[in-house]
């Protein structure tokens, strides 16, 4: 990579983007400058202020998709650009509209980002040549129809909507800074209407004198990277002087890489996304388009991989690096792989995108489902499902997905695949460890264990406290769905119950909102009785408890302290044979003083 740094006339490059020569990369974002920010960057370059340096890629083995300034004409989409602008797009979107395009600039009021404005800029000649002039106030913008208006749009406070009004009221417009034949007949025309008036006559020619030819002149600093420079390079270097806006996603890079092979990404992306709204697969709904991309470089690499080509890998690096070839070879047995993946997430008692423990977890799960489908058809094998449930769950209670993760995402696809053929375990299964004091600080839906939980629960189908339905999956998305503390929380806290035994996850359970609500606030002994008067049985009630981990006859009794202490050992339990290992702590000094023994 070369880079070099050269002094460029503003005009120069505001032609050359006039003319398609300079562009934007795909990944860059849409102009988004507001009218009084516009006024602010044209005050600076009234004042000569330095704006900083443009970056600037030389076009050619960089395959990056490109695209049009705002405000250029259609006619130039063909146009092969001789270079990208990677820093600096938004001062000169910004300056080509309002000094270089005959047309009004497209933009939005500060306090109304979404209602669009159409505006053209001018300077005040009069205001702005006097000593200490405040050259903001001096910078105006009208309306398309060039009118401004008071009084409810009902009276015109200025009219520059045509040239003689522009030359009599002595508005500048800046569109005609660089247009040297419309700018020299402007000249003319003031000169001819103020011909008796010196005093006009010296005014102008300060204006021209103290800004209009240093603006004719101005230079911006352009850093120019040749055609040597590689994509990985051209991203991390975007980012580093990009730090100032909203992150630059990988998705966005492999959007304009893969444009220039005339895929539009994007698009196919919607339509992966509206295939999953269709089959109404909650778990994908909110999908990040990244995480599809990441299980695209972990499906790929572990092909080559197999071959002895690559190391197996989903880092941003080598996401950049994935060719538009491997993406197309498995772009269809990946989207069946979420689907496979988000059916078989289900199945461990995980509905929706609210519950799911890690949603990053989905990554390597779907490229192991890929994988499976369309080379290896192992899964089906005896245990083969068991396995790789274990190895989810220990994902999960283990906490092992909550920072970056690519390099765990590796060893899962390699591991998870090669244990399913007789090969040893893997490393998340090894790796994770649950301890049992960890159920007393799970509070909240976001710990990825205390969904963990509530899903171990989910899967094994219980029964809703008051109408004794089952709450499998289609019952549980058609009701509303609440977190309930079986012991209620108004009488742990009048009672003085320790909050990290009646609070935590064993005092949980998912119940439908309807049935919460009968519930309210009442002790389990007198709640127990209205569902008895609902029509249930005592077998009945005694088989909703089960089903939620709850022993029966502690609730009947109101024994706060001993149904904890055997909720508390049945989530243990269920939580050992998910993982397929012992829970740490089980005895346990904290436990014993929290429980009074083991359990």
């Amino acid at each position: 990579m070369a880079a070099k740094s050269n002094d460029t006339d503003l005009k120069d490059l505001l032609k050359n983007i006039g003319l398609g020569k300079l562009q934007l990369p795909q990944f860059q974002r849409s102009w988004v400058w507001d009218d009084t920010r516009i006024c602010k960057l044209l005050e600076s370059l009234l004042s000569g202020f330095p704006m900083g340096a443009v970056l600037n890629l030389e076009y050619g083995s960089v395959p990056f998709g490109y695209r049009l300034f705002t405000g250029v004409e259609d006619k130039y989409k063909s146009e092969i650009p001789d270079g990208l602008i990677l820093d600096g797009q938004q001062r000169l979107t910004t300056l080509f509209q309002t000094l270089w395009s005959k047309r009004p600039v497209q933009t939005c009021l500060p306090t109304n980002r979404d209602h669009e404005i159409k505006r053209y800029y001018y300077i005040n000649i009069k205001e702005i040549v006097k000593d200490n002039a405040d050259i903001l106030e001096c910078i105006f913008s009208v309306p398309e129809d060039k009118k401004l208006k008071e009084n409810i749009g009902r009276d015109v406070k200025l009219d520059l909507s045509t040239r003689a009004s522009e030359i009599e009221n002595c508005y500048f417009p800046v569109n005609l800074i660089y247009d040297q034949i419309e700018e020299r007949s402007w000249q003319i025309e003031f000169m001819h209407f103020y011909s008796a008036n010196v005093q006009m006559i010296q005014l102008y020619n300060q204006f021209v004198l103290n800004f209009l030819i240093p603006l004719q002149n101005y230079k911006l600093p352009v850093i120019q990277l040749d055609k040597s420079t590689k994509k990985e390079a051209v991203c991390q270097i975007f980012e580093n002087v990009n730090t100032g806006g909203m992150p630059l996603t990988v998705f966005e890079l492999v959007t304009a890489i893969f444009a220039a092979e005339g895929h539009n990404l994007r698009n196919d992306w919607e339509e992966i996304k509206t295939e999953f709204n269709k089959l109404n697969i909650k778990l994908l709904k909110n999908l990040e388009p990244h995480y599809f991309l990441m299980a695209m470089s972990l499906l790929v690499s572990y092909q080559k991989n197999l071959k002895g080509e690559s190391a197996v890998t989903c880092k941003k690096r080598d996401i950049l690096r994935m060719t538009y070839a491997d993406y197309k070879q498995n772009h269809d047995i990946l989207v069946q792989g979420f689907k496979d993946a988000a059916n078989f997430v289900v199945h461990l008692g995980i509905y929706s995108t609210r519950n799911i423990p890690y949603e990053t977890q989905l990554i390597p799960l779907a490229a192991i489902f890929a994988y499976d489908n369309s080379h290896a058809k192992i899964l089906n094998q005896p245990h083969g499902y068991d396995k790789l449930a274990q190895w989810y769950w220990c994902g999960v209670f283990g906490e092992l997905y909550g920072g970056a993760n690519e390099t765990r995402f590796a060893k899962d696809i390699f591991g998870v695949l090669q244990w399913l053929s007789g090969g040893k375990i893997p490393d998340t299964i090894n790796d994770a460890h649950f301890n049992a004091t960890r159920l007393l600080s799970l509070c909240t839906r976001n710990s990825a264990a205390y969904k963990g939980v509530m899903a171990l629960i989910t899967k094994d189908i219980p029964l809703d406290f008051m109408s004794g339905k089952s709450m499998d999956i289609a019952a549980y998305l058609d009701e509303q769905t609440d977190i309930h503390h079986i012991y209620p929380e108004v009488q742990c806290t009048q009672a003085g119950y320790p909050a990290k035994r009646w609070n935590s996850v064993i005092n949980k359970t998912p119940i439908y909102a309807s049935s919460n609500r009968s519930i309210g606030g009442r002790l389990p002994s007198q709640y127990l009785v209205t569902m008895k008067n609902k029509g249930l049985t005592d077998d009945e009630i005694d088989a909703i408890l089960l089903s939620h981990k709850i022993t029966p006859v502690f609730l009947r009794n109101d024994d706060f302290w001993t149904y904890t202490k055997d909720r508390a050992t049945r989530l243990l339990d269920c939580i050992e044979k998910a993982m397929g290992k012992t829970v740490d702590g089980r005895d346990s000094v904290e436990i014993i003083n929290e429980f009074g023994e083991k359990i």
